[in-house]
Parts: structure tokens; C-alpha cells; sequence
């Protein structure tokens, strides 16, 4: 093995994380052309072929004391006291390889993820150490784990615009429950849902996947100026203004022909004090235009004057009343 193959440390330590990427039923198109990228690097292959010959030998090291103690010790774990049950797949005995190969490596690090939030009202833009950059929306909160093979960020909930700098060795994987976005290098917009999320393509290209079992998950793939919203029986992508739809990172709430209902549940996520609609016909007005975020007096006033609306401001909690005029709803 010549000098420029030996494999460092760093590369011993992305081929623990790539092998236990790899070594499950359903590894996403481009996860795996970014790890064909990362074996063309000089030593990573050694370095892989390590691992996997390791892991060869997992069945028979698995209950040797010695082996035992590093794979606890590299992955921050008690000493196990009883013997190892056997594992069912293959996916159980690549953990007990990857902690070997990392203690022989000088130690496998599980990094604890970057943490960021917003309040209600509140927008922050993040900048990640891979050059990426990550807008977060009211009521938002993501993790952050970035590590030599992947780029994981975790929507815990609300939404988010991701600007990815391209890195063909890491994917940038963002899970919003039971949805995933796979991207190597292109700008998105997520925001999760109750049952899935709504993932938003603004440039480049992207996997979403719902669901994680290989033979019950869907998986699209988006490209610029697309939308698929995850939730529901049968979701497939649709076209979108994708400036409009990411209008809200730049301050901006735009409506085109939009019911008022719909218009009003889109401000009421950056207020705490919020706007109601009456019930009937009033809600399915139409609504267009470009309106400040948080600016919801200025909205209020506009649907006033466009919709003979009257408004009326409860004295308990100060929740604001869109009504037609003449209907006699007072101060609540």
C-alpha cells in the first residue's frame, strides 16, 4: 500500500459513519453516489475496506472481552456485564464493527447536534460551518449534525429555507418526521406538517422520501419551481411560484387569489394575539397582495376596506374579529 492510500484517522472515522449509512435496507440514490465521491479520495478506500473486513470478523470478536470494552468505550456506554444477545440483522452487528474500527481508529466521536430556535414572530438566520446557510421561521426549531460523511438537520417543527453549499462527499439530509429531503448542492424550503411536511424547491435538485421501510416508503424527486406536500393518501409534486412561496424569508407574506381564511391562518403564525374569521362566505374571499410579516394591523385594515368587513377587537384577549358588516358582533 503505497503512502498516498494509507488511510488517517479522519478517513478510519467517515468510514465507520459511511458503513453504518450504507448498511440498512434503504440508502436514498444520492447518499450513495456521495459515498461513491468519498471512496475516490486517497485512503478512503483502504479505510472502508477496514471497516467491512472488520465487520467480517464481528460475529466471532463480538464476545471477547477486550473487543466488548472498546466498542463500549467508543460509544460512551457502560462495559456490558452479560453476554451480547445475537444479532437479528446486519444492520446490529455493523454497530458492534463500527465501534471497533472507531477504537482502533483513536475513538468515534457522537458529536451532540447544534440546537436553534425561534419564538412566535420571531425569523434568525443561521450560518452553518459548511458554508450553508439555514433561515429559520416563526415557532421553528431544527438540530444541526454535521459530520465528516452527512450533513443531518433535524425540523423538530415549524419552517425553514436551506441554502446547501455543495459537497458531493456529504449529503445534506433534512428529516421533518417521517419525511426526508436529500440534497448535495440547491436551495429548499421546508415546513413540517402534522402528518408529513411541504418541502419546496427553489434551485438545483432534490429526493424527498416518506417513510423509511424500503418497501412502504414514497420517494420523489423535485425539480426547481416544484412542490410536494408529504401528508395525505395520494401526494405528488405540483408546480409553485417558488419566490412566493419562500417570500416569508425575506420579511414578506405574498398572496395571490388566496381565501381570507387561508391569508389569516398564515399571519396568526407570527402573532400572538390572533385574527379570527367569521364563519360562512366571509372566509372564501379572495385575497392578493404583499403585506409585512408580523404588519397585521396593516392586513386587517386592507381586508376591512377591500371586503366591507367590519372588525371587532375582543376586551379579554385582545383577538381580532373579521365579520361583515351590519352582522352585530360587539366587543367580546
Amino acid at each position: 500500500m503505497s503512502l498516498s492510500t494509507v488511510p488517517t484517522d479522519q478517513a478510519r472515522r467517515e468510514a465507520t459513519e459511511w458503513f453504518a449509512r450504507l448498511n440498512k435496507l434503504d440508502v436514498p440514490l444520492a447518499e450513495m453516489q456521495a459515498w461513491k465521491l468519498w471512496l475516490d479520495a486517497p485512503g478512503n478506500k483502504a479505510a472502508y475496506d477496514e471497516v467491512d473486513a472488520f465487520w467480517r470478523k464481528s460475529e466471532a470478536l463480538k464476545d471477547d472481552p477486550d473487543i466488548k470494552a472498546a466498542v463500549a468505550n467508543a460509544l460512551g456506554r457502560a462495559t456490558p456485564t452479560a453476554p451480547a444477545a445475537k444479532p437479528r440483522r446486519r444492520g446490529l452487528t455493523a454497530a458492534v464493527a463500527m465501534g471497533v474500527v472507531a477504537a482502533i481508529a483513536g475513538g468515534y466521536v457522537l458529536w451532540a447536534p447544534k440546537v436553534y430556535s425561534t419564538g412566535v414572530g420571531e425569523q434568525r438566520t443561521i450560518q452553518l460551518s459548511d458554508g450553508s446557510t439555514v433561515v429559520l421561521d416563526t415557532d421553528s426549531r431544527v438540530s444541526v449534525r454535521l459530520t465528516g460523511a452527512r450533513r443531518d438537520i433535524r425540523l423538530g417543527r415549524g419552517q425553514a429555507l436551506f441554502d446547501v453549499a455543495h459537497d458531493g462527499r456529504r449529503p445534506f439530509v433534512v428529516t421533518a418526521g417521517a419525511t426526508s429531503v436529500t440534497a448535495l448542492g440547491t436551495r429548499f424550503d421546508v415546513r413540517r406538517e402534522a402528518s408529513g411536511a411541504t418541502v419546496t424547491l427553489v434551485r438545483g435538485a432534490v429526493e424527498v422520501r416518506q417513510g423509511s421501510a424500503a418497501d412502504t416508503s414514497q420517494v420523489w424527486r423535485l425539480t426547481p419551481g416544484q412542490r410536494v406536500a408529504t401528508q395525505g393518501a395520494a401526494p405528488r409534486p405540483s408546480p409553485v411560484d417558488a419566490d412566493t412561496a419562500t417570500s416569508w424569508a425575506s420579511g414578506r407574506l405574498v398572496f395571490h387569489a388566496v381565501p381570507l381564511r387561508a391569508a389569516v391562518a398564515e399571519f396568526n403564525r407570527y402573532e400572538r394575539q390572533k385574527i379570527e374569521v367569521a364563519d360562512g362566505p366571509v372566509g372564501d374571499e379572495l385575497v392578493s397582495g404583499v403585506f409585512a410579516v408580523g404588519d397585521s394591523e396593516t392586513f386587517v385594515g386592507s381586508m376591512a376596506d377591500l371586503h366591507d368587513l367590519a372588525v371587532v377587537r375582543s376586551d379579554k384577549d385582545g383577538t381580532i374579529r373579521l365579520t361583515r358588516a351590519g352582522d352585530g358582533d360587539g366587543a367580546r
